[in-house]
């Protein structure tokens, strides 16, 4: 397992109303493959430790990271990282971990995201708009517009949108859950397909994937859920 490093936060940045992004420099430039994470700890006075999963966001290549923390009820983690850090914070972190859910750019590949399931996933939109050639297509799935998770990026041919409770005025697709049309175009037989969410979320994209014609062999879903 790597070791524990200690990262400096650099940015906060508001993604939704609930969700945050903390950027982290770390010690040396982080060997992250687009889909993999970190474990970042916390250890209280006492000695109290907690710690938790967060998917890089951001491209490989940096001495950065971006970390998207959703605040979760409760959530004693990422309640401090919402209401308690700021710039100029450290913290400790290790990484990158995580092989099977990774997409290094060398072949076509598609992402399908539910809510905050699109952090891994934008990592692999980054990389594949910035240094790669091969083809990557993202669907994601989100409550409402205010939602949405790096709205300004999720734009152009290869970004696709279904919103499940409220869309923009205006918007093409009816609000609700992804259907079958919603994957009409952007499915190759030479994908990979990399599904991120609940796993009531995964389930469901993963029978609509199945039932399109993808083979399980080419489908990798990461559940997630609260901690």
């Amino acid at each position: 397992m790597p070791s524990w490093q200690t990262a400096t936060v650099v940015d906060v940045r508001r993604e939704t109303p609930s969700a945050k992004t903390l950027r982290l420099r770390l010690p040396t430039v982080s060997a992250h493959v687009a889909g993999q994470y970190y474990v970042l700890r916390l250890t209280a006075d006492d000695g109290y430790t907690a710690s938790r999963d967060y998917s890089v966001a951001s491209v490989p290549g940096s001495d950065t990271i971006d970390l998207t923390v959703e605040l979760l009820p409760g959530g004693e983690v990422s309640g401090f990282l919402h209401d308690v850090v700021e710039v100029g914070d450290e913290l400790e972190v290790r990484g990158p971990i995580g092989g099977w859910f990774a997409w290094d750019g060398s072949a076509p590949a598609l992402g399908v995201a539910g809510g905050s399931g699109v952090v891994p996933l934008m990592s692999m939109l980054r990389l594949s708009r910035e240094r790669t050639t091969a083809p990557f297509r993202l669907l994601v799935s989100a409550r409402r517009p205010a939602d949405l998770y790096y709205a300004d990026e999720l734009t152009g041919p290869e970004v696709s949108v279904a919103y499940t409770r409220q869309t923009p005025p205006g918007y093409g697709r009816a609000a609700g859950r992804l259907v079958a049309e919603d994957l009409a175009g952007l499915l190759t037989p030479d994908q990979t397909v990399y599904v991120c969410g609940t796993p009531p979320f995964c389930d469901h994209a993963t029978d609509l994937l199945q039932s399109a014609g993808v083979d399980a062999s080419r489908i990798r879903a990461e559940r997630f859920g609260p901690s």
